[in-house]
């Protein structure tokens, strides 16, 4: 199959530190692909990597067979690769229906003014409530995002995320901070997304992982340590050992 991602020997050092080991992943188109690690394993070094936030030490970053080592963050999301963050990144001021509007807009190049756009374009009025209905927000649209539920504004943000029309999808924590009551909606979402977007999740919540992941990669110290199946990551006494814990129920 071929591949929408794929990074060879990839590594990152911070004066002494190396943070990224001689990582080559590769991530086939379509796939639902999981990172986990322990914590300081170096996911999120990878993640920003792939993004763009950081220049590697050394190695090659390839979307779709063309090396984009040396582009910067805009030029990948126009490339088609899109990332959300453990953070939100969202205008605390603006409501669900412009955050969406917003994003919808610019992926079909009509600018900032999306308003008036959308005024003589129905089809963009209908993707944006399309959006809104399928993550979720309809009946809180007209709020501010700053008094949202947390896993609302997490819902929200890979709605922006999927509104820019991705190819690759890099999903940094999407549950993190979210309450246990409200990760069953960031669970549908995340399971109902675009069957021909590629998505990279790095996440903590092991439900997520193996109810998401057709493929699990592991990280450690930088590395990659093990990759898999699921189902033969959970079973793995060497992940078990690093990261998950005999206690883990995998």
């Amino acid at each position: 199959m071929a591949l929408a991602l794929e990074t060879i020997g990839l590594m990152k050092q911070f004066g002494g530190l190396t943070a990224t080991n001689d990582v080559s992943l590769k991530v086939e188109a379509g796939a639902r692909h999981a990172l986990i690690g322990p914590n300081g394993a170096g996911k999120t070094t990878l993640i920003n990597l792939l993004s763009g936030v950081l220049k590697p030490t050394k190695g090659r970053i390839l979307l779709e067979g063309d090396d984009i080592t040396g582009l910067s963050q805009h030029a990948r999301v126009r490339r088609g690769m899109v990332r959300t963050f453990q953070i939100n990144q969202l205008f605390g001021d603006l409501t669900p229906l412009e955050t969406i509007g917003l994003a919808v807009s610019e992926a079909h190049g009509d600018g900032m003014d999306w308003w008036r756009v959308a005024g003589s374009k129905p089809s963009l009025l209908e993707e944006i409530a399309s959006v809104l209905e399928r993550f979720k927000l309809a009946d809180v649209m007209n709020e501010r995002t700053a008094i949202l539920p947390y896993g609302k504004q997490r819902l929200l943000e890979i709605a922006v995320a999927i509104a820019g029309k991705p190819r690759v999808l890099l999903l940094d924590e999407p549950a993190a901070g979210v309450p246990e009551g409200e990760r069953h909606e960031i669970l549908a979402s995340i399971a109902a997304l675009p069957k021909d977007v590629t998505v990279l999740l790095i996440e903590h919540d092991m439900d997520i992982v193996f109810s998401f992941a057709q493929k699990i990669s592991v990280l450690v110290n930088g590395a990659l340590f093990v990759e898999g199946l699921p189902d033969d990551v959970a079973k793995d006494p060497r992940v078990k050992a690093v990261y998950l814990g005999e206690e883990a129920h995998v």
